[in-house]
């Protein structure tokens, strides 16, 4: 009888793994192409266990001038339905006014505003994130205007939401051409 259960407890193990602890399942990773190339990818965050992200803020460093270094956009946080997650996070700028879906819904898929390399002037990587809910209503980041928008990412599978999101950062470059947040990864939970 003791022999039989090792592959039912070595199962329910390897369940719990896969779901990252006791916690809320993920299993998709949307992501877009457009990101910035700089910087580090932080630690994965999440929503507390059992919660949607239901809005989001923007850490933005407005245009400073010409011949100052802008950064953009510096963090992403999301409002999840009981709690928040804040993922790595440049230094510079304010957080923006929070943009929440409507009652009972949740993100579901994103696109990002990205300026490419510029050689020798001043790069600023993000500039600025839009998200839609899950009953498809858009919420329009207030980040910067510079580079283009890429394309929508994949959106969760039916009745999953975003729960989780990772960002990749460039430290400051002390003197160098700072960017803050390049690019980011959002994760789907059941």
């Amino acid at each position: 009888m003791a022999l039989s259960l090792c592959p039912w407890v070595a199962l329910v193990v390897l369940v719990v793994l896969v779901q990252g602890g006791l916690g809320t399942a993920f299993t998709k990773v949307i992501s877009v192409e457009n990101g910035g190339p700089w910087g580090d990818w932080g630690d994965a965050e999440f929503c507390p266990d059992n919660t949607y992200a239901t809005g989001f803020q923007l850490k933005v460093e407005p245009h400073k001038g010409f011949f100052r270094d802008d950064t953009a956009l510096n963090g992403i946080r999301l409002l999840c339905s009981t709690g928040m997650a804040t993922a790595n996070e440049g230094p510079r700028g304010s957080w923006s006014y929070p943009l929440s879906c409507g009652r009972s819904q949740h993100l579901v898929s994103f696109r990002l505003r990205v300026e490419a390399p510029r050689g020798l002037w001043d790069d600023t990587a993000a500039n600025n994130l839009d998200v839609t809910c899950s009953d498809g209503t858009v919420l329009e980041g207030q980040g910067g205007p510079a580079g283009v928008w890429g394309n929508w990412s994949d959106s969760c599978p039916f009745g999953w939401g975003i729960c989780g999101l990772q960002t990749r950062v460039e430290p400051p470059q002390r003197g160098g051409d700072d960017t803050g947040l390049n690019d980011v990864k959002f994760f789907c939970c059941t």
